[in-house]
């Protein structure tokens, strides 16, 4: 069934809802892997979008899984219970590391001199490490994205200066568990592939010029995800066909050396809507606001990012009530929600033919962070209910 039919054939009963096309997230995932060269592992961020259904038809595309905390961990092995994992993030505790121990995670992105301690206190056998650095990186490469997590003060990774103490503290008895594979190093979120490439060239040759100057060798070099997704403009895609042709020509010069990239929004977002109906129009100080059922308790991320969700119209013809139908008047509406905040808001005047109450919206690009990131439990609104298309269930 298509997208609008499916929209068009739930009651008001069944709204919000979350859909996501299967088929077509396979197959944008599966044109992602054929860009890139032999030797880049593509690893999803599960932070992005966890749902079990979505875990499990990245599964023949992708090359493992990124998670960033003891539940993530649990959830991922248990929806694809075979696949590689890396743990990330800052702030893993004991209890956590002990478990992803006994569940054998693949990869470590170690954040800390402390949390590199308490790995090989509570490691039992081998364990494969990155050491997570915070980079310096040239003048103006980060000043345009979206959400910076390196290049400048924050809590994320190393200090380059501290990577040095952590090469020393890996070379001294009692660390022999601890196998050292390279650098791990996501900088930023919202980066365009020439940019996105350029910040990789940068980890990487800072990467091997520190091997050199250690006398150590790096198999591995993750430079992480944050792979542009434009929401002001749904069709302009990141060009992973070009950031592909560019990485070969970087491994090119580098043999021997593995890369691995950890996308989350640019595979998933593409693949989800979130759709409802219109409860109300009404006329304020001059401007159109249509109060739609559910709100950003639900989908946060247009309150978050500052942006408008792209959506469009489905006219529903049936109107029960014996009183006018609610519509708009202006050509431009705002999109708000059930919230008694005036931050519940997903589109701001955005211009419309026609919109009613009773009316269906259907918001694009809610693939990812979208639900799992929402504030659920103000004001105790119902949940969404989530639908799956799937061509390959007929």
């Amino acid at each position: 069934m298509s997208l609008s039919r499916h929209v068009e054939s739930l009651t008001s009963d069944h709204l919000p809802s979350y859909i996501y096309d299967l088929a077509a997230l396979r197959e944008h995932v599966a044109a992602v892997r054929a860009a890139l060269p032999e030797r880049v592992e593509l690893y999803y961020a599960a932070k992005a979008n966890p749902e079990s259904r979505i875990l499990a038809a990245l599964r023949g595309s992708v090359d493992g899984y990124e998670v960033s905390s003891g539940g993530e961990l649990a959830h991922v092995r248990a929806g694809v219970p075979d696949a590689p994992l890396a743990f990330g993030g800052p702030g893993k505790t004991p209890a956590e590391i002990a478990d992803a121990l006994r569940l054998g995670v693949h990869r470590w992105h170690v954040e800390s001199e402390h949390e590199l301690r308490m790995l090989a206190e509570l490691a039992n056998g081998p364990v494969d490490v990155l050491l997570r650095a915070n980079l310096p990186v040239a003048s103006g490469s980060l000043d345009s994205v979206a959400l910076a997590m390196g290049g400048r003060p924050t809590p994320f990774g190393l200090d380059p200066a501290r990577v040095a103490d952590c090469l020393r503290l890996l070379a001294e008895p009692g660390y022999e568990r601890l196998r050292l594979r390279g650098i791990h190093a996501h900088l930023a979120s919202g980066l365009a592939a020439s940019a996105q490439l350029a910040v990789a060239e940068q980890v990487v040759e800072w990467s091997m010029e520190l091997a050199a100057a250690h006398g150590v060798e790096f198999t591995e070099v993750n430079v992480g995800g944050g792979m542009a997704v434009d929401y002001r403009d749904p069709d302009a895609r990141f060009d992973w066909t070009a950031f592909g042709t560019g990485l070969r020509a970087l491994l090119d010069r580098h043999p021997g050396l593995t890369l691995r990239i950890e996308p989350g929004r640019a595979l998933t977002a593409y693949c989800g809507w979130y759709a409802t109906e219109v409860l109300d129009v009404k006329q304020s100080h001059g401007e159109d606001f249509a109060v739609l059922r559910g709100g950003t308790h639900h989908l946060r991320t247009p309150a978050t990012r500052g942006h408008d969700q792209p959506f469009a119209v489905t006219p529903v013809a049936d109107w029960p009530h014996p009183w006018p139908r609610p519509a708009v008047t202006t050509g431009r509406v705002t999109l708000s929600g059930q919230l008694c905040t005036p931050k519940d808001v997903l589109a701001h005047q955005a211009p419309v033919d026609r919109l009613r109450a009773a009316d269906r919206v259907v918001f694009a690009m809610a693939g990812a962070y979208a639900w799992n990131i929402s504030h659920h439990e103000f004001l105790m609104h119902p949940r969404p209910a989530f639908h799956f298309l799937d061509a390959d269930e007929g």
